[in-house]
């Protein structure tokens, strides 16, 4: 038992003198984690929101105002081209028909009358032209013969061009009545309406009047999004998208995307107010029209949904995880190190605080100069290896030079990757949060 005692007594200070000499050995080495450069494949995605929308909605306005007298139709109802959708009271208008009407049967009797006065002067002034032949009238005769003549010609051409300026006026009136009642432009869905009976409609024939409903095919939807400007470069027509839809919870729709717009759409906070102040705050965004493929289910407008859109896609390309890249500068400088270095030096150099403000502009431009890195693992020391990377995908970016496939890189924690670590620094793997619980 004495001899027992006394090895388990030096089998303790054993391994607290090898803890100490372990611990010794890693002092100033950073904590790290590692992942290996694999081989797979890279899609790049565009995440953007947006809402559901028909591919077709037609919103019905009358060009005629009054008294919506009838409306048959509710919201939802699925209707077909030339169905009945509303009527407006038509008194006035028909009204108005009757008016021009009977201003045509006046217009026409006035050019029978006119056309008989015609008649009658071309022959006196046939009777005339031939006595004056003879010098058996006089020559005032003979011109007020031609007078009257001339006259009658012009109020019988007055008299046909009052015809036709009544009957352009009665084709307007007959065409303001028939918009009194308005028809279904498409077949589709009531998918709004605004009007209801007894209400009363303004509109006119050169400006757009009161919204009553909206038409619109519910069979053929599509996702309007609004995409950063620093992506819309690489969405192009045909691109494929994944689409999640808020109401859809668990299901997974896909589109391509049909049309990108030419023209941004700037918003921001305060910018129209405060005019170029506030240019900065503003943000850029372009809308991408994404057709949805599936229409076994019902998609109501207006519905909230988020599209990754497949840009481009990279088969066999190497790749670490995206926290392993980083940037460095010259010497292994971070890029605040290099900031700060540079505007040190520039203040150094002019001595003057508003020309060293202009410098530490131009280092920020300077930022040119910082290439891009991972640390490699070799042992128990990180090697700075720089890097050509290219594509991404949600964890991976694909490096084209500067790895192998099974290179142990380092891939944690951020603060060690973008600050902490150096080329040649020491470096010990973080334990396994398992093991840590056990201890």
């Amino acid at each position: 038992m004495k001899w027992f005692i006394i090895g388990a007594v030096v089998l303790l200070i054993a391994l607290i003198a090898a803890a100490k000499m372990r611990n010794r050995g890693n002092e100033g080495a950073v904590t790290v984690t590692t992942e290996k450069a694999i081989v797979k494949t890279i899609t790049q995605m565009v995440t953007a929101t947006g809402k559901v929308q028909p591919e077709v909605e037609v919103k019905i306005s009358p060009e005629v105002a009054g008294e919506i007298i009838e409306l048959p139709v509710k919201e939802g109802n699925v209707v077909k081209k030339g169905d009945l959708l509303a009527k407006i009271k038509p008194d006035f208008y028909q009204a108005q028909y009757e008016q021009q009407e009977a201003n045509l049967v006046a217009a026409k009797a006035m050019a029978v009358q006119n056309k008989a006065q015609l008649l009658k002067a071309q022959e006196d002034f046939k009777r005339a032209e031939d006595l004056y032949a003879k010098n058996l009238i006089s020559d005032s005769d003979f011109t007020a013969a031609r007078t009257q003549l001339e006259v009658a010609q012009a109020n019988y051409d007055n008299a046909l061009a009052q015809i036709r300026r009544t009957e352009g006026s009665l084709n307007q009136a007959a065409d303001q009545l028939s918009k009194t009642t308005i028809y279904a432009p498409m077949d589709g869905t009531v998918s709004s309406l605004t009007s209801e009976a007894g209400e009363r409609v303004v509109a006119t024939g050169q400006f757009t009047g009161t919204e009553m409903m909206r038409i619109a095919d519910l069979a053929n939807m599509e996702l309007r999004v609004k995409v950063n400007e620093n992506d819309i470069v690489n969405v192009k027509i045909g691109d494929r998208a994944t689409i999640a839809i808020d109401a859809y919870p668990g299901r997974k729709f896909t589109g391509t995307v049909k049309e990108i717009g030419s023209s941004a759409a700037t918003t921001g906070s305060g910018g129209a107010a405060q005019g170029n102040q506030n240019v900065s705050d503003e943000v850029t965004n372009f809308l991408v029209k994404i057709k949805i493929a599936e229409n076994d289910v019902r998609l109501r407008p207006g519905m909230s949904a988020t599209a990754d859109i497949e840009t481009q896609t990279v088969e066999n390309a190497l790749a670490v995880p995206i926290q392993s890249v980083t940037v460095r500068a010259e010497g292994g400088l971070t890029s605040d190190e290099f900031q700060q270095k540079m505007a040190k030096e520039a203040q150094e150099k002019s001595g003057n605080a508003l020309e060293a403000k202009d410098e530490r502009a131009e280092a920020r431009r300077n930022r040119d100069r910082l290439q891009r890195v991972v640390f490699v693992k070799t042992g128990d020391t990180v090697k700075m290896v720089p890097v050509e990377t290219g594509i991404a995908d949600m964890t991976h970016i694909e490096v084209k030079s500067g790895v192998k496939e099974g290179d142990e890189v380092v891939s944690g924690s951020y603060a060690a990757i973008s600050r902490r670590l150096k080329d040649g620094m020491k470096v010990q793997l973080e334990k396994p949060k398992k093991a840590e619980e056990k201890k």
